[in-house]
């Protein structure tokens, strides 16, 4: 039995280029987010109130660390809602 080759798609994989984003965070000097601090806590939830991943908003680590902890603290004391009703 001969087998044929084919050019099929599946085989292939395609090459995606990722920008590389720097934290916004650390151009501007903020060291420390407090969770008081809704307007700029709100930037980094999604409509439906998670919380939006690192590679999407190109936060480093220390920030993203620092955003959740102080994003879950607000939550608890009612300044954030834990989910946005459609």
């Amino acid at each position: 039995m001969a087998f044929q080759n084919t050019s099929s798609k599946k085989g292939k994989k395609k090459k995606v280029l990722k920008r590389q984003t720097v934290c916004a965070l650390c151009q501007n000097g903020v060291g420390e987010i407090s969770y008081t601090d809704s307007y700029r806590l709100k930037k980094f939830i999604s409509r439906k109130g998670k919380i939006i991943s690192r590679f999407r908003t190109g936060n480093c680590n220390r920030h993203q660390k620092n955003i959740t902890r102080s994003i879950k603290r607000a939550r608890q004391m009612s300044i954030l809602p834990y989910f946005i009703k459609d």
